[in-house]
């Protein structure tokens, strides 16, 4: 099963229909988990630590740190 982390960018109707559609459907926010206010870097070593994939509308930063991550 794959487990999701949704970043503040992400939008949370879509992240609400995800769950309606599929309630079994393990997804977090980063407020949930207290990470509001950390840097992606931060966010993207928290989701890879808990094997969390990570859901996100920000290609402005959050892509340059996944790809520096790989």
């Amino acid at each position: 099963m794959l487990l999701f982390l949704s970043d503040e960018d992400f939008n949370r109707r879509i992240a609400r229909g995800l769950r309606r559609r599929l309630p079994r459907l393990d997804i977090v926010r980063v407020q949930n988990v207290g990470l509001i206010t950390r840097p992606d870097t931060e966010v993207l070593e928290w989701a890879a630590n808990k094997n969390r994939v990570v859901l996100t509308h920000d290609v402005t930063t959050m892509s340059k740190h996944a790809f520096d991550r790989v």
